[in-house]
């Protein structure tokens, strides 16, 4: 007999027939007469009981079981007397496949803290929340793929391992087989040359670089990769990895960015609310009662556009008081993002032409030689969910900027010849994966929405 998931089996239109289940102990109740045990295979945040009475032989086993246990059920489904669930497995048989020692399985029946399932990351993805936030990852991933697949992108993976400063802002993970107790070096500075690479290699901040390679044969092409920035932050929007989502587009300048960046966003809201609907109303629930309603606004509003410049001029003439003074150059901050999207505006907002000075070399640069053709994304709750730029494609435009930024022009002599052999206009832009999760799911913390965080001084499993 095949395994059914319990998610088909409560989407069934009627009870009947023999099934064969398999899963976990939640809970078990019993007395003289029946048991009652809890079962869930992660397929849903929904639990199905299974009844095994005292004439069945498999009894005693059931009524043994504990918390953490797994268990292989074969019986006929029929449906539950009881409230809130639709049907029950009356048991005929019940195999123990694995054992759970009461006393030290660290998951009991209470509500644990977040700091204390970061602990145990091998266990907490049989917690509800856990369960949950693995099924909406999956789920924003598929969309995330759908998407761009559907509207012809290719998908590309770009190098883990690079030599490339993506962001040119350092903070980069090196990566070296050189003996760090007897490090060659040559008139005191490090021999690279002996080392694996034969020059100093790191772990990549971006794949973007080597996505335009791609996207100027290919025309739409995207990286979803991980990535690694050695910022020693431990704030709750930070993380040393992290996945990104990079479309990079060609013959497409800032506009239809902008276009894409706004499809792409409501796609993704739309698909989580409706493929997640018990998933989310439990994130609803019980960690922000905002998250659904957020994500409606977003499936279904048209996101305003303004620069930078207008919207500088909208936080300097609202009478609030930040905690960061407004005042133009500035990179705006979270604060000054929500009140413009929640405050002033109160939908999403795509703010476009910010000052060259806070934003990266490879940014196009405007007619009036102090603004780039950026834009930025900013939703409720959150701020800022995407950030991207139309690229300079003017080879001497882009040199003059790395020139300022203090970027090699010969370790980026791939990057310039792109600008020499065909060139076009191209836009792209980045996605964090993490943050998404977060921002959808309304959870405080992102190192609980990835499965293993990876944080300053923190490297388990």
């Amino acid at each position: 007999m095949q395994r059914s998931k319990i998610k088909d089996i409560f989407a069934r239109e009627q009870s009947g027939g023999d099934v064969l289940v398999q899963g976990w102990v939640k809970t078990r109740r019993s007395s003289k007469s029946v048991t009652f045990v809890q079962i869930t295979d992660g397929s849903t945040l929904q639990d199905l009981q299974i009844v095994v009475d005292e004439s069945n032989p498999s009894h005693e086993a059931a009524s043994g079981l504990t918390t953490g246990c797994s268990v292989s059920v074969e019986g006929v489904l029929v449906e539950s007397p009881g409230q809130g669930q639709k049907y029950e497995v009356q048991a005929s048989s019940l195999t123990v496949l694995g054992e759970s020692d009461p006393d030290s399985y660290p998951l009991q029946k209470k509500r644990h803290s977040p700091e204390f399932l970061r602990e145990i990351a091998h266990l907490r993805p049989r917690t509800n929340t856990f369960g949950a936030m693995a099924r909406v990852r999956n789920s924003v991933a598929y969309a995330i793929h759908t998407f761009l697949q559907e509207r012809g992108f290719q998908f590309i993976q770009t190098p883990i391992i690079t030599a490339s400063d993506a962001e040119g802002a350092g903070s980069m993970f090196q990566v070296t087989t050189l003996d760090l107790n007897d490090v060659p070096k040559d008139a005191g500075k490090v021999k690279h040359e002996v080392d694996f690479f034969g020059k100093p290699a790191f772990l990549t901040v971006s794949g973007q670089l080597e996505a335009e390679i791609f996207a100027m044969a290919l025309s739409d092409v995207y990286t979803f990769g991980p990535t690694f920035r050695a910022e020693n932050s431990n704030t709750s929007r930070h993380l040393a990895e992290f996945w990104m989502v990079e479309p990079e587009v060609a013959f497409c300048q800032l506009d239809g960015l902008t276009e894409l960046a706004e499809d792409f966003l409501k796609y993704l809201c739309g698909h989580v609310l409706d493929k997640c609907p018990e998933d989310m109303a439990f994130f609803n629930k019980f960690y922000d009662d905002s998250t659904i309603a957020t994500l409606e606004g977003i499936a279904n509003s048209q996101f305003e556009r303004i620069t930078y410049t207008e919207a500088v001029k909208m936080l300097q003439e609202s009478g609030e008081k930040f905690e960061y003074p407004v005042t133009w150059g500035i990179d705006l901050q979270s604060e000054h993002e929500r009140y413009l999207t929640e405050t002033k505006i109160q939908r999403p907002v795509i703010v476009t032409d910010y000052p060259k000075g806070i934003k990266a070399f490879y940014m196009r640069l405007n007619d009036d030689d102090e603004t780039v053709r950026a834009m930025d994304v900013l939703v409720p709750r959150i701020g800022e969910i995407i950030g991207g730029s139309q690229r300079e494609e003017r080879r001497e435009v882009l040199e003059a900027r790395m020139s300022e930024s203090g970027i090699s022009h010969d370790e980026y002599s791939w990057y310039l010849d792109l600008r020499s052999f065909g060139t076009v206009p191209h836009s792209g832009f980045g996605l964090g994966f993490e943050r998404t999760v977060q921002f959808v799911t309304g959870v405080s913390n992102i190192r609980d929405v990835i499965p293993f965080p990876r944080t300053p001084g923190s490297a388990e499993f």
